[in-house]
């Protein structure tokens, strides 16, 4: 028998709390997205819901995640609406339907369309998809200066407002690897405080450091080191075998690789943080910043060319598109779908983060690029591209001089080269998501 009756038809377990929107309320967004208005007009980062009548409306920017579910009641349809696959779970069970659960049949909004789903019955129909975020491509003069000022005015931004909404007493850090993108973040959040009148004090440069620490520790300390800025550094240490692959897969609820292994290193720096302060609550970091400046290399993925890359609106932010025969129902594509290596590694560990490089008015200047033309379709051109626009920006908003070292990922940075950490066949992740899930079925 049936308990926990619903009293609606859509189940809302979203955090309206974890919206961030600047020009108007929760409610007028919702109110926006249920009346089928423009997402568009929306100044910041969010994850939403809006019903009207039978037809629900669903719609989210990178920085949130979004999952929803159709479950099957005894007198019609319940849309269950929630940032996990677990909080999904944990509600059909509560409603007496943890039959009906797979991870497989629940789905992820995808970043920048409007969702749209009819409770009808069944059969239940596909939802329909419509694009909010359309960023004009090629605006930008093809030069790195001007380029560079509004990527990196446009990213400073974020933070400054960001930090408006934070009491000046409460201490901000950064997850710090003295790469391109955090270091940006680290420059600008204090190039912020100092122009607000707060104690940079406030601010530590937390840095991962797996068995004493790799080739990130050493160049977060030359990064703040050429500043004279050595004092914000905090390496937080962390045994190797406390990095945990499964955790990971528990906490992003996926399993691909690359963002299997980000998380781990993600996780494993929170939880640090976590056991120093246990009251520290806001972290900034430099996620989305190689998809802005496609600073990936093509070589390393045979399914892609450059042409594809530069010729493919949002490629690594969204992936294929939601019209794609390789997009993912239940877990959407591109960062749109990776963004859970940051997202719940922080949410998990209590913290309120921020990515500026993924709010919408960041990625619509870097679309504005022209990258053909600035790079005349040479990998080695793109690949420089990122350090110069964001080196030229930071000067020019800052007055600092930003160090560039090559790039490096994560969970590459944090341990010393020849690391064993990490299982080297794609088939071992898929295998322990699969055993995972088995055990929460």
């Amino acid at each position: 028998m049936h308990r926990n009756v619903p009293l609606s038809r859509v189940l809302d377990r979203t955090d309206a709390d974890g919206n961030r929107i600047y020009n108007m309320s929760v409610d007028e967004a919702r109110a926006l997205l249920a009346d089928g208005g423009d997402m568009g007009r929306i100044d910041g980062e969010f994850a939403l819901v809006g019903q009207q009548g039978k037809r629900v409306r669903l719609a989210r920017t990178i920085g949130r995640l979004l999952r929803y579910f159709i479950a099957k009641f005894h007198d019609g349809p319940i849309l269950i609406v929630a940032d996990r696959i677990d909080a999904i779970r944990d509600q059909l069970t509560a409603l007496g339907l943890s039959d009906q659960f797979h991870p497989s049949y629940t789905r992820m909004v995808p970043a920048h369309y409007v969702v749209s789903i009819d409770l009808v019955g069944c059969p239940d129909p596909n939802p329909a998809y419509t694009r909010f975020l359309t960023p004009a491509r090629n605006t930008l003069p093809a030069d790195v200066h001007e380029i560079g000022v509004r990527y990196i005015t446009a990213a400073y931004r974020e933070i400054a407002r960001w930090l408006d909404r934070i009491d000046s007493r409460e201490p901000i850090g950064v997850c710090f690897s003295g790469g391109i993108d955090s270091g940006a973040v680290f420059l600008l959040t204090y190039h912020a405080l100092l122009q607000r009148g707060d104690s940079p004090a406030r601010l530590k440069a937390f840095t991962l450091a797996i068995d004493g620490g790799g080739p990130d520790l050493r160049q977060a300390r030359e990064f703040l080191r050429r500043l004279d800025l050595e004092l914000f550094l905090e390496p937080i240490e962390v045994r190797s075998p406390d990095v945990s692959m499964e955790d990971a897969i528990r906490a992003i609820e996926d399993y691909k690789p690359l963002d299997v292994q980000a998380a781990a290193m993600c996780l494993a720096l929170c939880q640090g943080i976590r056991q120093r302060y246990a009251d520290w609550k806001y972290l900034l970091d430099g996620d989305g910043g190689d998809e802005n400046l496609k600073d990936y290399a093509i070589e390393d993925n045979p399914e892609l060319t450059i042409r594809s890359v530069l010729n493919n609106p949002l490629l690594y932010q969204e992936g294929w598109g939601v019209h794609a025969i390789k997009h993912s129902l239940t877990y959407s594509g591109g960062q749109s779908r990776g963004y859970a290596r940051t997202y719940a590694p922080l949410a998990l560990n209590g913290f309120v983060g921020l990515s500026p490089f993924v709010c919408p008015n960041v990625i619509a200047v870097a679309e504005g690029i022209p990258f053909i033309e600035m790079t005349q379709w040479d990998h080695h051109r793109l690949y420089d591209l990122k350090g110069q626009v964001v080196s030229a920006g930071v000067k020019a908003v800052t007055g600092l001089d930003l160090p560039v070292f090559p790039k490096r990922r994560f969970q590459h940075g944090a341990v010393e080269e020849g690391s064993t950490l990490f299982p080297s066949s794609p088939r071992r992740y898929r295998q322990m998501f699969q055993e995972i899930f088995e055990v929460r079925a």
